[in-house]
């Protein structure tokens, strides 16, 4: 079993929600494309210092993080971060690692995104039940 990746675009959510205001320009928005390690072990969003440089949401606190191989970290959580891919979309916070760390998708925005691995393909895939769109069991 190899490791599955997806190209996932991130965008700045507190942009979107000043671009609606009229505050800045929709071409002001901070957005990124990706290719992140999709991981449905992991629960969380991660993301880089160097995506947080360019992205530069806001700063939510400090947490305690355990990695995958057992190392326990303080991390910002910044957000709200805009997480698309395919037609599908999530809204949630971000936990920024040290450097240029991996970025990862994990369950929690797979989860409100409907999307699955497909592991045969080795990809991350819109939920086929609901090609048209997420369907969330609430």
């Amino acid at each position: 079993m190899g490791h599955v990746y997806a190209e996932i675009e991130l965008i700045n959510g507190q942009d979107i929600l000043d671009a609606r205001r009229h505050l800045i320009g929709e071409e002001e928005i901070r957005r990124t494309n990706r290719t992140m390690l999709v991981d449905s072990g992991a629960y969380l969003l991660t993301i880089n210092e160097n995506i947080q440089a360019y992205l530069q949401l806001p700063f939510e606190r400090r947490e305690r993080c355990e990695i995958a191989d057992g190392r326990v970290l303080e991390c910002d959580v910044v957000g709200p971060v805009y997480v698309k891919f395919a037609n599908r979309h999530a809204t949630c916070n971000a936990f920024v690692l040290p450097g240029d760390s991996e970025p990862l998708l994990g369950a929690i925005p797979m989860e409100e995104m409907d999307v699955l691995i497909d592991m045969q393909r080795q990809k991350l895939v819109v939920n086929p039940e609901h090609p048209e769109g997420a369907v969330l069991r609430l």
